[in-house]
């Protein structure tokens, strides 16, 4: 079934429910999203759906409370990681990915006062869901989080709209402290100083992303030279490449993502040639509870900056893992991590 199919289906199933949708409130307030659109909103927002898991993370570090269902089922990771009342809230699904399956009946059920919806780089098919909560009688905020630079932004326009701006402020100095102190350290490093970085994705590592793509973005801002150059083809990603594709790139350092390809590269002899495993610098991005890097995209990206900075430039990158990463957890998790929690999550990388 394409998208658009799967779109149709869900606006004749709209028009069901429509009878059964929320009403309009007349307390209300007219706000700028950050696409520039103007949308009427409730004058104190309490229940917020985020209708991608980039926006749904994106609430949850501002204040989980506002979450009123998720977009897929947690894993055993984030269970244990995060919230307890959020671990309890319904699967309402997503409007974006590759499998949207967007639940509108349970939707209507978890009453959100506004739908929180990641502007990405697809207007079209938002427009088309816009349609659906519009028929549901369900504000639609857009905010930007494309890339990793757009954070700050994020957490003030937030912290606006749903009234926490002092913990919306402290979450964009964090953010600002990042890509100000990662900014500093890899400006003045040439291109031909950086080092070649092959991000490996899949259980064979024969998929990849091209420099241009959202998905590889942290490897430019740590200033590495992602070898595999281009603009995106899609905003999915995953380009499948050859083995001796890699070979021609023969990168300085590998970002792996699967745990089962990290332990078969090390013994494949297909790979012995590649200098980063030569050379032992083959690294596996830390995903607790959400990853670092990608997949979703997330603010967990501002810890995987730092942490890829530090792995490239580590003479000029100062990281103390553990403090940051306890600090990080604290900030935007809310949660004190035990020696033994911190331990594994490090032992990742």
């Amino acid at each position: 079934m394409t998208i658009q199919d799967g779109i149709h289906r869900l606006l004749c199933s709209v028009a069901a429910l429509a009878l059964l949708a929320l009403p309009l409130i007349s307390e209300a307030r007219t706000i700028t999203d950050m696409t520039g659109r103007k949308v009427q909103v409730p004058d104190r927002i309490t229940r917020v759906y985020a209708s991608s898991p980039p926006a749904t993370y994106l609430l949850y570090a501002l204040d989980p409370a506002l979450i009123v269902g998720l977009n897929s089922p947690l894993n055993a990771s984030e269970k244990r990681f995060l919230n307890p009342k959020v671990r309890s809230l319904p699967v309402i699904g997503s409007s974006v990915g590759q499998g949207k399956n967007l639940n509108t009946e349970l939707l209507l059920k978890a009453r959100p006062d506004i739908v929180l919806v990641w502007a990405w780089q697809q207007p079209q098919i938002n427009a088309r869901f816009e349609q659906i909560f519009r028929q549901l009688k369900i504000p639609v905020v857009q905010v930007r989080i494309d890339s990793l630079q757009d954070y700050p932004a994020a957490f003030t326009f937030l912290g606006s709209l749903l009234q926490r701006e002092k913990r919306a402020g402290t979450l964009r100095s964090y953010a600002e402290e990042t890509l100000r102190s990662v900014g500093q350290t890899v400006s003045g490093i040439k291109q031909e100083q950086r080092p070649g970085v092959y991000y490996a994705e899949g259980q064979d590592g024969l998929a990849t992303e091209r420099d241009g793509s959202f998905h590889a973005e942290l490897i430019g801002l740590a200033g590495g030279r992602n070898v595999h150059r281009g603009e995106a083809l899609d905003h999915y990603g995953m380009e499948k490449i050859s083995m001796e594709q890699v070979m021609l790139y023969n990168p300085q350092i590998m970002l792996v993502q699967e745990e089962p390809f990290l332990e078969a590269v090390r013994h494949d002899p297909r790979w012995k040639p590649v200098r980063a495993v030569q050379d032992g610098k083959i690294y596996r991005i830390p995903r607790t509870p959400f990853n670092w890097f990608d997949r979703p995209p997330s603010f967990m990206r501002l810890l995987g900056l730092r942490w890829l900075t530090n792995r490239l430039h580590p003479g000029l990158y100062r990281f103390d893992a553990a403090a940051e990463t306890r600090r990080f957890y604290r900030l935007f998790l809310g949660i004190e991590l035990s020696n033994r929690d911190l331990t594994e999550i490090l032992n990742q990388s």
